[in-house]
């Protein structure tokens, strides 16, 4: 069998693996030492955990990332999952007051240390589980008398998935679509056979056109949000940036703004959520995130250039204020040759969170009451993300 024949092949079993864990079973990951049988906590119930504990022969580990631990104040920070060895008789609760925020009065007393280095097993089981959109938090164990794997897979194929999909991305389809701000828009969908969510490219005004003549064409990467794009939520800007992106491009004659599926930063709508309600209890946006489990930011903005890519763009103008993007797509063979800033008045309920993005996040922006903010020195600005410096405020 050919090397592309078994990425094909091990493509659906990663994405078959994560379906198995959302729906509550459980799955068999190898590595070149052991192999675990992961049970996503997330959504587990007292009586299969009790079945899976009881059953098992060897310790059960509970599996967590650092930035979890972390802000239990249980383990240092690590840059790596971390497990730990349950005792014969812990209980349900104890476990989900240790994996799940706003339980943790359930975990009683852990002291630190407990934790070590979790196997590449286990860290490929805690991918799985964030890719499915679950908390990031794992029981493992080497073997159930009582419970069985659905399925089986290296823990190779699941850290190689995502450039399997990035690779084996293509154009589905592409049609005319005229929309409020400008009849003259086509919309492509990009998909990859193995990949978990369909792609959307938004082709504003003559493209085709701007393209010919050797323009860099404005072009905005826009993350998925579910409240701000389509309810107008104010926790966010996205709508806003959204709305302002698409008329920026209708104003200049061209552009594209790719809508990119990856809520909540890469975590998923309902782990969006959950991280409003910590917002709420006195969280930013950036710390929210890593109470959770997560990175501040889980999101791959490689597949925003590999979709330019396969559109035959090779120069733009990024309309943007996340340094980020802007490196990214750089290193990813797309010459940004301007970064083109999109501010908006902050309001009374997202004014904490732009201010997060701005000191924690080191977005390009000042947050501003009332006024939108101006462009500031974009050919420095742009020189300074490539380079990899610190982002500072802009605008007025």
């Amino acid at each position: 069998m050919s090397s592309a024949a078994k990425t094909m092949d091990a493509g659906p079993l990663v994405a078959a693996a994560r379906a198995v864990l959302a729906s509550g079973a459980a799955v068999r990951v190898r590595d070149g030492r052991e192999a675990c049988l992961i049970q996503a906590i997330d959504g587990l119930t007292s009586e299969r955990f009790t079945l899976l504990r009881d059953g098992a022969n060897g310790p059960c580990r509970l599996v967590l990332t650092g930035e979890r631990t972390q802000h239990l104040g249980i383990a240092p920070r690590s840059t790596g999952s971390l497990a730990m060895a349950l005792p014969a008789d812990i209980g349900f609760d104890a476990v989900r007051g240790l994996a799940e925020p706003g339980f943790e009065a359930l975990a009683g007393e852990v002291r630190p240390g407990f934790f070590a280095a979790a196997s590449e097993a286990e860290t490929a089981g805690i991918e799985l589980v964030k890719r499915a959109g679950l908390l990031p938090a794992i029981l493992s164990t080497s073997e159930s008398g009582a419970l069985d794997a659905v399925l089986e897979l290296d823990a190779a194929l699941v850290f190689a998935q995502a450039e399997s999909e990035l690779s084996s991305l293509v154009r589905v389809v592409e049609t005319r679509l005229p929309i409020t701000a400008s009849e003259s828009c086509r919309i492509a969908v990009f998909r990859s056979p193995i990949g978990t969510a369909d792609q959307v490219a938004l082709s504003i005004g003559n493209l085709k056109e701007s393209l010919e003549r050797g323009e860099a064409p404005l072009v905005r990467l826009h993350s998925e949000c579910l409240t701000g794009d389509l309810f107008g939520s104010l926790r966010c800007d996205c709508g806003l940036q959204l709305q302002g992106a698409i008329a920026h491009m209708t104003d200049e004659g061209a552009g594209i703004l790719l809508y990119l599926r990856q809520e909540g930063r890469g975590i998923g709508l309902i782990n969006k959520l959950r991280a409003y309600r910590l917002q709420d209890q006195g969280y930013d946006t950036v710390d929210a995130n890593m109470h959770l489990g997560f990175q501040a930011d889980e999101r791959d903005f490689r597949i925003a250039a590999r979709i330019l890519s396969l559109m035959g763009v090779k120069r733009i103008r990024l309309l943007t204020n996340n340094p980020d993007k802007v490196r990214i797509i750089a290193q990813h063979g797309i010459e940004v040759v301007e970064r083109v800033p999109l501010f908006f008045a902050a309001n009374c309920h997202n004014r904490a969170y732009l201010q997060t993005k701005l000191e924690k996040s080191g977005h390009f922006l000042r947050v501003i009451d009332g006024a939108r903010g101006s462009k500031g020195d974009v050919a420095s600005d742009l020189a300074r993300i490539l380079r990899g410096g610190p982002g500072e405020e802009i605008g007025a």
